[in-house]
């Protein structure tokens, strides 16, 4: 057994190049090793605890636990900014597209002379980035390790490469920042409307729901198959503050009777309560609202899909009436209004909660307890740290550009960025480890009876894909721990779990006194960072692109009357130009970047070995080759339900989901 899970790689000059973090090759538990072995562990892990140390003292997320800095093995390899790049310069170029076509007032000379400078550097970016992806070809045309060194492109080579496409990608973005100052500035004289706000997919496509949004049922869909599924809650009663009658309920579900249907487990509701921290904001002298609503959805006796019943657009009932669902001309125009409401806190809840707090934090504390307390030859290592692969560098990212000062999150959310920062770590710090687990968070929130909501994409492909990583995780664990008292003996693993716990300060997490309860941790891990990330990063680019359908903040206060409202009123709810392309920008970045998919083992520098070298772990007929096969029946099985959907649900097909929380 060695405690070397590096391996040096010398090219044919004979250099020795940078090795290559790999899984080790014979793991063990430190119960099993000698004294002196026990002794080389404590040596490694000390060493790796400088790299990796916990603060609490991040400004925008303050008391979140998180990694002081990015150390080396943690930064994305070339591939991840090839593909970065591919889509920042795709984003310049549609950008530029709006700002010269007119829907805009015009531009004026010196803009026009800015836009044109901005388009040639952009130019010569994509050039530059061109020459550097022909010189690692093996990153576009998939030849394999050795065919990457014989192609010339020795590791020795990535770290300035990697350096030069950082820097690109820091240009791109300062053309993005100047370009979108541009549309600021010509604000006053852009006209808002539904097809303007269309009109800024220039060069990209629209998505689906830039169409569809307005349609009551696809407003219910989003509850089940969109960014936020993780919120909608089975009900046995209304809850006081949200006096919908038996009347309201029976107009918006013909032939159903409410107290029949609570009976029967078909209501469910969205309760935006937990956004009250939120502070509204202003954005250029101009006041942003952000909402606290109610709303309500039912599933008809012998229906499949949800239906919108009823939304208050605020916790207060002797406030904000019931609304309903309506066709009425005094009526429709304020139950647009109270939809919009509803998709705003929604994107709020699911930024700071559910994709923020709930994936990329969560995460990032468990790589750091992860590196700071398991040896590298440890098998939990070896398991779970691909998982983390670019986690602790995207995040720093997202601190620094995404929920900063001046940032989107600070542009077109609505609350103010102290408000929108202290809800994510709310999310956070409240995040409870193992009631957040798939199957108990179906129970606890009802709504995992396939008979009483038949129509729920994200419940059903999740189960999948957890129960496949279930039993990966039990394969692998059963290979090192030969029974329960090998988990309670391993001092490691004890360490590690408090501190996650303590240090990491993840709610419910305890003492691991099991196989069993080792295989369910493992899988929420694996599960975090690779598929609940994909399902509520992705939908990013196809649902939360178009910011009529969705978007973070409201530019008028939340209705009192259903009724005496229109078509321009409620556009008025809806973000300046320059945001929502601001907004289109940044979510198509986010939900556009798909790098190494699940299942796919390989370290992060060239020439991207496989990551496991245990064989009990490799063999033709071991723990990895099932689990890919159960990977490939599980996308079967997805593309056959999607066949049959009416709404195709794709964010949880394996094939999709990163192997990690890498963007």
């Amino acid at each position: 057994m060695s405690f070397e899970n590096a391996q040096t790689i010398v090219a044919k000059d004979g250099v020795q190049l940078e090795t290559v973090k790999r899984g080790a090759v014979d793991p063990s538990l430190p119960q099993n090793d000698t004294i002196e072995q026990r002794q080389q562990r404590r040596a490694q892990i000390a060493k790796t605890c400088a790299a990796y140390q916990w603060t609490t003292d991040i400004a925008s997320l303050p008391g979140v636990p998180l990694a002081t800095h990015v150390p080396s093995d943690d930064k994305p390899s070339i591939v991840w900014w090839f593909h970065v790049l591919e889509v920042g310069l795709a984003i310049i170029e549609n950008v530029i597209a709006v700002e010269l076509h007119p829907i805009l007032a015009g531009l004026d000379d010196a803009a026009r002379q800015i836009v044109s400078k901005s388009q040639t550097q952009a130019q010569e970016i994509s050039s530059s980035v061109a020459a550097l992806c022909e010189k690692h070809g093996h990153v576009k045309n998939g030849l394999d390790a050795l065919d990457a060194l014989e192609a010339g492109v020795a590791e020795a080579e990535q770290s300035s490469d990697i350096s030069a496409l950082q820097k690109f990608a820091g240009e791109v973005h300062d053309i993005f920042l100047i370009l979108i100052d541009i549309l600021k500035a010509e604000e006053a004289a852009n006209i808002k409307s539904i097809e303007a706000y269309r009109d800024q997919f220039r060069t990209m496509k629209a998505p689906g729901i830039a169409y569809t949004f307005q349609d009551d049922d696809e407003f219910a869909r989003l509850r089940v198959a969109g960014p936020n599924p993780m919120l909608i809650t089975g009900i046995a009663e209304l809850p006081e503050n949200f006096p919908v009658s038996a009347a309201q309920y029976a107009a918006a579900i013909p032939g159903d009777d409410l107290q029949q249907a609570l009976a029967d487990g078909r209501v469910f509701l969205n309760d935006y309560k937990d956004l009250e921290i939120l502070v509204a904001g202003v954005w250029q002298g101009h006041a942003k609202y952000v909402y606290q609503p109610m709303a309500l959805f039912a599933v008809p006796p012998g229906g499949s899909a949800l239906k919108a019943v009823a939304i208050q657009c605020g916790q207060d009932s002797s406030q904000y009436p019931v609304m309903t669902p309506t066709v009425a001309e005094k009526d429709k125009w304020g139950w647009e209004i109270a939809k919009f409401v509803v998709q705003v806190a929604d994107c709020n809840y699911h930024e700071l909660f559910v994709h923020l707090a709930g994936t990329h934090l969560v995460s990032e504390a468990i790589a750091v307890a992860t590196r700071r307390n398991l040896a590298n030859i440890h098998p939990l290592w070896s398991l779970l740290v691909p998982h983390f692969e670019g986690t602790l560098f995207i995040n720093n990212l997202a601190v620094k550009t995404l929920i900063n000062q001046g940032g989107p999150i600070d542009q077109f959310f609505g609350g103010t960025i102290t408000s929108s920062q202290l809800t994510a770590v709310q999310g956070r710090l409240s995040f409870n480890f193992y009631d957040k687990m798939v199957p108990h968070d179906m129970a606890r929130r009802h709504v995992g009876d396939a008979s009483k909501l038949p129509d729920f994409p994200y419940r059903d492909d999740a189960l999948l894909v957890w129960n496949a990583i279930h039993e990966w995780a039990e394969q692998y664990i059963d290979i090192y721990y030969s029974d329960d008292d090998a988990v309670t003996a391993d001092s490691e693993l004890a360490l590690w779990a408090t501190s996650i716990a303590a240090e990491g300060l993840m709610e419910g997490f305890e003492a691991i006194s099991s196989r069993a309860q080792l295989v369910d941790v493992c899988t929420m891990i694996i599960f975090t960072a690779s598929a609940q990330h994909a399902a509520v990063n992705f939908p990013q680019k196809q649902v939360m692109t178009f910011a009529p359908a969705i978007t973070g903040g409201g530019w008028s206060a939340a209705p009192m009357q259903q009724d005496g409202h229109d078509k321009q009123e409620w556009i008025g709810y809806m973000p300046p130009m320059s945001l929502s392309l601001l907004q289109l920008s940044s979510l198509v970045l986010l939900g556009s970047v798909y790098y190494r998919p699940l299942g796919d083992y390989k370290t992060n520098r060239a020439p991207y070995k496989n990551w496991f070298q245990d064989p009990r772990i490799t063999g033709d007929e071991g723990p990895l080759s099932r689990f890919q096969a159960g990977l490939r029946a599980v996308e079967e099985r997805i593309i056959a339900r999607n066949k049959r959907r009416m709404h195709p649900y794709t964010y949880l097909q394996p094939s999709l989901i990163p192997t990690s929380t890498n963007i």
